[in-house]
């Protein structure tokens, strides 16, 4: 048994690190996967896509390098999106060379007489941003229209082709059982076209519908799917099989909170490494209400860590959209950490997180959640009694500064909780006790968390330690179902995939185009894609037999993504 637990690590640990090949984990036959069509197989594309600057040029990963590609080709159009990349740059700098970074930019991109009267305005926080949309107004009418007839455009079109190919069980690899989900197991898999990992969430169809779990399903994907955070797990694939919906979404190899609160030494954590969880948890909330969403579910074991030691919140199976400018009602979440207002079952809207956020906070530092004691048995009454009516205590550990912030977010009164008075996630960000973080650079990824997970660990049980689902008995699945099914089953998410194809290098290896600026075969209009090359009877037979083989390294077939 202890065998099987080795042996399913091993093999985690080889693809996580990239197969130990110059690969790094894609298949033989990753180029074939990953082919472009001729462009004349993209005019439905052409055709269907909405012409908008913002989504094209700026929010779409692979849209944005090609429209800055085009950009480069003139040389008025290459200032602008210089002088774009520079304030971006000089929004993320540390607080003690803004200045310096703020005078550089003024006198390389504003004229002399100009430049001394925008050198204090810049810094009000309002200029820079303006300058920058005033630039992208620009570059929204003539220039993009421009884009839109060039061949990097029909590039773009390429890419989106790739995007909407099918997703079947065949686009991965799978490998050990991580977990378990509410519907189904949790599994680690591979991308076979590009080597990256993910985790499968799968929500077996028969689970599903004998527990009434198909609006909770859908609206768990339908939120992941809206929401675009880097502190708030993505959904990258949505595909069914058989017998269960697949929900691919970001592999988070660090473990979850629980596990390092406490069994990771003496229970909870230095203040120090509390805060950055607590602030990179405040971002994912803030990025989550910016959608009218509110996530109520924040606990330890709902909160993973990456590969650096970041954040995202996961499992978002009890969030909900609030409408704007109305209140919702719902006494869900789990005890210990439902704010006294869901307790109560009245009216909320986001106040329910940053209660949660205050009894995540107090467990990282005491070691303990702030209602009940970990391993001690109390009634739920009980608990929910000590949420609405006791004070929560406040040892040694705490600093003033900790003490302080855990009181404002445990207020019992939503009106008089931090964050609930207006400003939302800037009144929490305001708190002394994140002075020491440059939430610009947080939020960009550049500051170093206090704790990096060891690379060669499995931060879960082992394999026979995880309980098996029973099988699911009286339950038939019906041609009704389908309906719902492909709500569900919907393929790629386009910004995660394309960040895929960019991180993994795929974007650089396959994005080439001729030097001398002459249009490629695949791209000229004038042209007839090629005709797939002749295979002999054997090859045809053999062929066949592949495709119908099993899914190991030795027998991967030429899955499109």
């Amino acid at each position: 048994m202890e065998l099987e637990n080795i042996v399913a690590n091993t093999v985690l640990l080889k693809a996580r690190e990239g197969g130990g090949g110059n690969r790094k984990g894609k298949s033989k036959k990753w180029k074939q996967m990953l082919q472009f069509p001729h462009i004349s197989l993209c005019e439905e594309l052409r055709q269907t896509t909405e012409k908008d600057y913002g989504s094209l040029c700026e929010r779409q990963p692979i849209g944005r390098l090609l429209f800055r590609q085009f950009c480069e080709t003139r040389p008025e159009l290459r200032r602008c999106v210089k002088f774009l990349d520079a304030v971006a740059a000089y929004e993320v700098t540390p607080d003690e060379k803004r200045k310096e970074c703020g005078q550089e930019l003024i006198d390389k991109y504003f004229n002399p007489e100009v430049a001394a009267a925008f050198f204090v305005s810049f810094f009000n926080c309002v200029c820079p941003s303006l300058f920058c949309r005033l630039i992208h107004d620009y570059l929204s009418v003539a220039p993009f229209a421009d884009y839109l007839d060039s061949m990097y455009y029909n590039r773009f079109l390429q890419w989106k082709w790739l995007e909407r190919q099918p997703v079947t069980k065949n686009t991965f690899r799978q490998y050990r059982v991580l977990g378990k989900g509410g519907f189904g197991e949790v599994c680690a898999c591979q991308v076979r076209a590009t080597g990256k990992m993910y985790a499968c969430k799968k929500l077996e169809k028969k689970r599903i519908k004998k527990r009434k779990g198909e609006s909770m399903a859908l609206n768990e994907k339908q939120i992941l799917e809206k929401v675009n955070s880097r502190f708030v797990v993505s959904l990258a694939y949505a595909y069914e099989t058989k017998d269960a919906l697949c929900l691919v979404l970001t592999l988070m190899n660090g473990g979850d909170l629980k596990f390092h609160i406490y069994h990771m030494g003496e229970a909870g954590f230095d203040e120090r490494r509390a805060v950055f969880y607590a602030a990179e948890i405040c971002c994912g909330l803030e990025d989550l209400h910016r959608e009218q969403i509110v996530y109520r579910d924040l606990k330890p074991e709902n909160i993973l860590l990456d590969d650096h030691g970041h954040i995202r919140i996961s499992d978002l199976g009890l969030a909900v959209h609030v409408p704007e400018g109305q209140t919702i009602k719902g006494r869900v979440g789990t005890v210990g950490y439902m704010a006294p207002e869901v307790v109560k079952n009245e009216r909320y809207t986001f106040s329910p997180d940053w209660w949660a956020l205050g009894c995540l906070l107090y467990e990282m530092i005491e070691g303990q959640s702030p209602f009940q004691q970990r391993k001690k048995k109390i009634k739920r009454e009980e608990v929910e009694r000590l949420v609405r009516e006791v004070e929560e205590e406040y040892s040694s550990k705490f600093s003033e500064d900790a003490k302080s912030l855990c009181k404002m977010l445990l207020a019992k009164e939503p009106t008089e909780r931090l964050g609930c008075q207006g400003g939302g996630a800037s009144e929490v960000k305001g708190h002394s006790i994140f002075r020491s973080i440059n939430f610009k650079r947080l939020e960009a990824g550049m500051l170093q968390a206090p704790f990096i997970p060891d690379p060669q660990a499995i931060y879960c049980k082992d394999v026979l330690d995880i309980e098996q689902f029973s099988t699911v008995k009286g339950v038939e699945l019906d041609p009704k179902d389908e309906s719902f099914y492909s709500k569900v089953s919907t393929g790629s998410v386009p910004i995660p995939w394309q960040n895929e194809m960019i991180e993994t290098e795929c974007f650089t290896e396959l994005n080439v185009f001729y030097q001398d600026g002459a249009v490629p075969p695949d791209l000229d209009w004038r042209g007839q894609p090629s005709p797939p090359p002749k295979q002999g009877l054997l090859q045809r037979l053999f062929g066949r037999q592949d495709c119908c083989g099993n899914c190991s390294d030795s027998d991967e077939e030429p899955t499109r993504l």
